[in-house]
């Protein structure tokens, strides 16, 4: 009764978001967008909206809700808008009307449609629906928005159920504040005989926002709701309450992670609900995620260990059922509150493991001990975050309770899986039972009796998974609701990267440990709505955590980056508490670093550039430093052909359109796609990347204008952090100095003496009669900093003077390791 209740209610709640949005004007919103853009985005009727900042902290769930909702309207508007502003070409389809009917408040229409090759419509995307044909000159009088229910074959075309709501208009987003719609009556009017003609455009999916809404509206059922309300809850719980491990994993976990890491996991051995681990650049943040895998899964209960050691239990007679589920409480004090879910326990036994296809890694051998099987949701903001550490799992796998290494059970479910981890995707796995069942395939759009049946394949593949993963968005899909286990805990990686409504969907699993991986101080979550940026729609549940003073655990040993690289990003974004990995600086020497400006940190300076914004684009250019960004590389790889090969550089930009730039010059110059030799990218699709070089456009360049969203430091971080042996940033440095974060980096660059003003022609920069200055000028610096203990052999390598030094001793064997490692740095000619 009570999963009843609870369906009715979600029932209720995603009933009332499509209400309000389905009955939206569509040049309404392009009207308020146009005058908000005229105005620069000062409104005056936000308050009429009802619109409240994001706190740190909310009194109660109202509080919550009443700050969360008007701007996940918000935010819809604009991705409705959006899709109109980015879409070049209109292009209507026609559909007839084949049956109309009436149910819940809503009217539901069914008509056949052709679906040409490379397009596609699915279940949940938003419609705009009309009478007929129209531009932007002429508007017309019977139009409306439309919900796709379902799709599924009719003869040789399409036939797609839609739902409308033609009742009245919402003026806000209460029930009660609506108002009668001529456009509206006229549209329900005219679908009410069938064989009607009709047109409609696709808009947008709404899936992501309609889950992010209902996770949001249903706060309330989770059990850890005051945790997110008052970011209150660390070190809750008592000690008998926490988790442990094996000897054998511990050695296993004390040899493989360093001390922050450990710490980390350690974390995720306590009786806390949420743990929260920030990642920086280069520290390991998916290594600890497998790490936290490995001991999540194979961890008892403090009670069960015992100064001696853990408990034998040897396997006894079958217990009452009242006795299994005390004996389930003890060993998982997670699944022990008022949820409905509850009831559904673990199993004992082996259930859940086996070995992937292809992969050497043995399946898991099975203790007496195991009373329990944990299950484990991992999500991510976007596929490519997920599919990182799928991939890992499956090539590496994790460690058991006796430190063998084995691939569990897991199947990575939801769209555009990579192709590396096919295996264990969702649809290849229904596909193989099929297969081994004598079944064919079926469509995906086929919701007759066998694509029921394949529903019914899912439901225990998952039921039978140890670990799913999944996109956030994806996590809140009917499939999840229809698992007859749920999930005891939830990993989310990138955490700081999601809105805090995305990051309630993958929780309404009423998990009852919550990971959350991230680092604030990267990349933002995306939102569409200026407004809701303002309101503060954009802080993560991560972040509002930790500004609350929730407890983090931060990795801060770095392997990735040259410590010429680390240095500005650890002071500026972390404190100054990142450390370098074990012969970090030793890993990242390069033989380019023979020049001065070739890295670890450059700064070019090219002060006659300008910026410019392309006709129709809110992006911008800047053709200056496109020219001499294309000069640099060239340079490099001409004179380090590794660097082309092995597609270890990327040149990175703020702005799409100063990619796009790059991408057509470099073709253009070379007759050939970038993509084969080198990374063009903007800062937000090369998170998680990492090069050997990174060349950075700023691109702004002005006398008085700002410098526009290069501003937001998390990009600065995220651009400048990607290099494992070079980073050189291009751009004016008079412009960027008027932002006090990016003043700080030329400054460091002129501290450093690795500021260079590059004037036209841009080719006399690279010319062998400055390069060779640039050369010598490194062998002077080296000199001056090793002091009269070093000289210059024939090939301006360094040498050790032991002239009068046979009292040093045993000191000398310090000094020639440190001799080798200049060596070892790439200093000599060869």
């Amino acid at each position: 009764m009570a999963v009843d209740k609870e369906k009715l209610e979600e029932e209720s709640t995603i009933r009332r978001f499509y209400q309000i949005v389905l009955s939206w004007d569509y040049f309404r919103l392009l009207k308020e967008s146009k005058k908000r853009k005229e105005s620069k985005g000062e409104t005056s009727d936000e308050g009429a909206l009802g619109l409240r900042k994001v706190k740190t902290t909310y009194k109660d769930i109202n509080d919550y809700i009443s700050t969360y909702e008007p701007l996940i309207f918000e935010e819809a508007k604009s991705q409705i808008i959006k899709e109109k502003e980015d879409e070049e070409v209109i292009e209507w389809k026609l559909g007839i009307v084949k049956s109309s009917t009436e149910a819940d408040g809503f009217h539901f229409i069914e008509f056949p449609c052709e679906i040409k090759e490379g397009e596609s419509i699915s279940q949940n995307d938003l419609l705009l629906i009309s009478r007929e044909k129209f531009l932007d000159s002429r508007l017309p009088t019977v139009y409306a928005f439309a919900l796709v229910e379902h799709i599924r074959r009719f003869s040789e075309t399409r036939l797609l159920r839609v739902r409308l709501y033609l009742a009245s208009e919402f003026l806000r987003f209460s029930i009660d504040e609506v108002k009668s719609s001529p456009r509206l009556l006229s549209m329900r009017s005219y679908i009410s005989e069938s064989e009607r003609q009709l047109y409609f455009l696709k808009i947008c999916s709404l899936s992501t926002i309609a889950r992010e809404y209902l996770a949001v509206r249903s706060i309330s059922s989770l059990p850890y709701k005051d945790l997110i309300l008052t970011a209150a809850g660390g070190n809750s719980g008592s000690e008998d309450q926490a988790w442990k491990i094996s000897r054998v994993l511990k050695e296993y976990v004390e040899s493989i992670f360093n001390q922050y890491q450990r710490n980390a996991i350690d974390a995720g051995l306590s009786p806390n609900a949420f743990v929260l681990i920030q990642g920086p650049p280069g520290t390991g943040k998916t290594q600890t995620i497998l790490g936290l895998l490995s001991t999540i899964l194979h961890s008892t209960p403090s009670r069960m260990h015992s100064k001696g050691g853990s408990h034998e239990f040897k396997r006894g007679p079958q217990l009452p059922i009242e006795e299994k589920y005390k004996h389930w409480g003890q060993a998982s004090p997670w699944l022990t509150c008022s949820n409905p879910r509850d009831t559904l326990m673990p199993k004992d036994g082996d259930d859940g493991y086996f070995p992937t296809t292809g992969n050497e890694l043995k399946p898991e051998a099975v203790t007496s001990t195991r009373k329990y099987r944990v299950r484990v949701l991992v999500c991510a903001p976007s596929n490519s975050a997920l599919d990182e550490i799928v991939l890992r799992v499956v090539n590496g796998g994790i460690h058991d309770e006796n430190d063998r290494a084995y691939c569990p059970k897991i199947v990575r479910i939801g769209l555009k899986a990579h192709h590396s981890i096919k295996s264990v995707s969702l649809d290849e796995l229904v596909k193989q039972k099929r297969a081994g069942a004598g079944k064919p395939s079926t469509d995906k759009q086929n919701h007759g009796p066998a694509g029921s049946d394949d529903d019914s394949i899912r439901s225990v593949i998952l039921d039978e998974a140890t670990i799913v993963f999944s996109t956030l968005s994806f996590s809140g899909s009917h499939i999840f609701s229809k698992l007859n286990r749920g999930f005891d805990v939830v990993i989310i990686d990138e955490a700081a990267q999601a809105v805090e409504p995305a990051t309630l969907v993958p929780l309404a699993n009423r998990c009852k440990k919550v990971f959350l991986v991230g680092d604030p101080a990267q990349l933002p979550a995306t939102v569409i709505s200026d407004i809701a940026k303002n309101h503060g729609y954009g802080t993560s549940l991560f972040e509002r955590l930790m500004q609350a003073g929730y407890p983090v655990t931060m990795l801060k040993t770095q392997y990735r980056m040259h410590p010429e690289i680390r240095s500005f990003p650890s002071r500026e974004f972390y404190e100054d508490s990142l450390e370098d990995g074990e012969d970090v600086k030793e890993r990242t020497e390069r033989e380019w670093h023979d020049y001065r400006c070739f890295g670890p940190f450059c700064f070019f300076d090219i002060h006659e550039g300008q910026e410019s914004r392309p006709s129709g684009s809110g992006s911008w250019i800047n053709l200056d430093e496109v020219e001499f960004v294309l000069l640099l590389y060239q340079k490099l790889v001409t004179m380090y052909p590794v660097l082309k090969s092995g597609n270890q550089l990327a040149v990175i930009s703020p702005y799409s359109q100063q990619v796009k730039l790059f991408k057509k010059r470099f073709e253009d110059a070379s007759g050939m796609s970038s993509e084969k030799v080198v990374d063009i990218c903007t800062v937000d699709g090369c998170q998680g990347r990492e090069k050997d070089i990174a060349i950075f456009s700023c691109v702004r360049a002005s006398k008085d204008r700002s410098i526009g969203f290069v501003e937001d430091i998390r990009r600065m971080n995220v651009g400048i952090t990607r290099a494992k042996s070079a980073v050189l940033v291009v751009g004016s440095a008079s412009t960027l100095r008027r932002n006090k974060h990016w003043n700080k980096l030329v400054e460091s660059a002129e501290e450093r003496d690795c500021l260079f003003k590059v004037s036209k022609p841009y080719a006399s920069f690279f010319s062998d009669e400055n390069l060779k200055s640039m050369r010598a000028k490194k062998n002077e610096f080296i000199s001056q900093m090793m002091g009269p203990l070093f000289e210059m052999d024939n090939n301006n390598v360094p040498v050790i003077d032991n002239a009068g030094d046979d009292h040093m001793g045993q000191e000398e064997n310090d000094y020639g390791d440190a001799d080798a490692d200049m060596d070892d740095g790439g200093y000599d000619d060869d």
